[in-house]
């Protein structure tokens, strides 16, 4: 296998497990988290070496979102467990949230753009 298909084995993996942590996470915070606030999980981004992830997260009303982001830290044990249970795998991932400000500023300049 030469280095051109190695980096793309990799990449395909990555992106399949980023994908798999990925879902897996909506689906606990979608049990999890309370109905005050809309979680939406928009994204995430994973390293090459499949140990930490960042998931990207958009809260509506945009007001709840540090309470959000301090629920999710919290339960960060508890969907580390999840994952555990879930994934075929001996590694389970960091995993670390983030608000997707690319997500803000997209909805801002649609507000904007509709005023």
């Amino acid at each position: 296998m030469n280095d051109k298909n190695g980096a793309s084995f990799r990449t395909d993996r990555k992106e399949k497990a980023q994908a798999v942590v990925r879902e897996l996470v909506t689906e606990f915070l979608n049990t999890e988290a309370n109905r005050t606030s809309l979680v939406t999980v928009t994204g995430s981004r994973m390293t090459k070496d499949l140990k930490h992830v960042t998931i990207l997260l958009s809260v509506m009303p945009t007001e709840q979102e540090e309470q959000v982001l301090h629920f999710a830290r919290r339960k960060r044990s508890e969907v580390k467990e999840f994952l555990k249970s879930k994934l075929p795998t001996a590694r389970i991932p960091f995993v670390e949230f983030e608000i997707d400000q690319g997500e803000k500023n997209r909805q801002r300049i649609e507000e904007l753009a509709n005023e």
